[in-house]
């Protein structure tokens, strides 16, 4: 069953490689979506994929790349997209 599903993470996430780290952990389990920072120093992330891999991704994501820590992640569940594509790195005014 394909679902998304939106996160916000925070912690020390920014400037240690945390967005290229999801997009890695995203294309490992085959999953569409982006990531991003946030303006407040948080990351924001979707992914859209079968549960299984979203549910493996989001583990990756609670614990994050070396150099990060992660204190806090609200994960809420989306509406998946019609159609899979690549998962992206976006800058932080997309």
């Amino acid at each position: 069953m394909r679902i998304a599903r939106r996160f916000l993470i925070g912690g020390r996430v920014q400037g240690v490689g945390f967005r290229f780290f999801a997009r890695e952990a995203a294309q490992v389990e085959n999953l569409s979506g982006w990531v991003r920072n946030l303006p407040d120093g948080r990351v924001e992330v979707l992914a859209d994929g079968d549960r299984e891999s979203v549910d493996r991704f989001e583990r990756r994501l609670r614990r994050g790349p070396a150099g990060a820590r992660v204190e806090h992640v609200e994960a809420m569940d989306d509406l998946p997209s019609s159609t899979t594509g690549d998962f992206i790195v976006r800058s932080s005014h997309e």
